[in-house]
């Protein structure tokens, strides 16, 4: 079977990894297409997996996105047409669904943030099946169109499926200068190019590494999503902050972490999953996973930095985890079952 993957932002790469060399094992072939954002090219080199980059970000706004939608489409027909790929794979990815009704190639979208409104319109509507976490209402969903049985929901977190045999790499301490005998705290920048938050920095980060820089005994690893934020978090020139030049292992950074402060969505759900005391400090709309994390205690919003409790963790806390079969998430996720096309 040919399935053609599609990834746009760097959390995807980690999300559809496991299922890429799930299918390579039982012989599929797989075909990537990316789009540059972020580190999302950086951590397909590091993979090692062939891909091709189409199309570039088109900014938080609609209609830099429209455009940057209208150039990459195009790319994507000419890239696939000819291919014959059987069916294909996307997590948010807003061109490829458009782009595979155009050429009536079966394909999924998967998302686990249900208040994207404009994409999730047009996603649910053009795409073959819709995968999403089983803590989302369908009530939410059916307003774009993603209605039984095209809606499909799986048990648990995404985080749960492809850190299922993940074991962190201290390393990546030694690689940014951290001291083991520190408390580690680790911050995550905004994505300010998301539509849902129309290009906004988060006003409480600057705050919160003023908290976190006061404690002679924390280290601070800020994640930017950006080269223009990590200029300006080097800029604010707080002692004991570390601001990576390039994309690491962050997986083993949140596990290895005392704490972690952000503003993205799958980092936090990553740290809730390993273990790691979390404050979030995103602006957008709660999701169903947030609201389902809070009720559980493995989530907390951050509105005063002093709030945060700079401290040392259990060591080990990500050992003791809910850990899941990447095998029965790609069950769900193909929208066609291997050998149904004749191929």
């Amino acid at each position: 079977m040919r399935v053609w993957v599609d990834l746009t932002n760097t959390a995807h790469v980690l999300v559809l990894r496991p299922l890429v060399e799930l299918l390579e094992r039982d012989g599929h072939d797989v075909t990537i297409t990316a789009r540059p954002l972020s580190h999302t090219i950086e951590l397909l080199d590091d993979w090692g997996h062939a891909y091709t980059a189409l199309g570039r970000h088109g900014g938080a706004n609609r209609l830099g996105k429209a455009r940057a939608a209208a150039g990459r489409i195009p790319q994507l027909l000419r890239f696939a047409r000819g291919r014959r790929f059987d069916c294909a794979l996307a997590h948010g990815s807003t061109d490829l669904p458009p782009a595979c009704r155009l050429l009536r190639v079966p394909n999924t979208t998967m998302f686990d943030y249900e208040w994207a409104v404009l994409q999730h319109h047009a996603n649910c509507r053009l795409a073959s099946r819709v995968l999403v976490p089983d803590a989302i209402p369908p009530d939410r969903l059916a307003r774009y169109g993603a209605r039984p049985p095209k809606l499909v929901r799986y048990p648990g977190l995404k985080e749960e499926y492809y850190l299922s045999d993940f074991e962190p790499d201290e390393s990546v301490l030694q690689d940014l200068g951290v001291a083991r005998n520190s408390t580690l705290a680790v911050v995550r920048t905004a994505p300010s190019y998301a539509l849902y938050l129309g290009g906004s920095e988060n006003p409480v980060l600057p705050r919160a590494l003023e908290r976190l820089s006061s404690d002679e005994n924390t280290q601070t690893v800020v994640l930017a999503r950006t080269p223009e934020q990590a200029h300006a978090v080097r800029a604010l020139a707080y002692p004991r902050l570390v601001v990576p030049g390039r994309a690491v292992d962050g997986r083993s950074l949140v596990a290895l972490a005392d704490l972690l402060v952000s503003a993205g969505g799958t980092m936090n759900r990553e740290a809730a999953v390993l273990g790691t005391p979390v404050w979030s400090i995103f602006e957008g709309r709660l999701g169903a996973i947030d609201e389902q994390l809070a009720r559980e205690g493995r989530l907390r919003f951050l509105d005063d930095p002093a709030e945060i409790d700079v401290e040392k963790k259990s060591k080990g806390a990500w050992r003791d985890r809910v850990r899941r079969d990447p095998a029965d998430l790609l069950r769900l996720a193909l929208p066609v079952t291997p050998g149904t096309n004749g191929r």
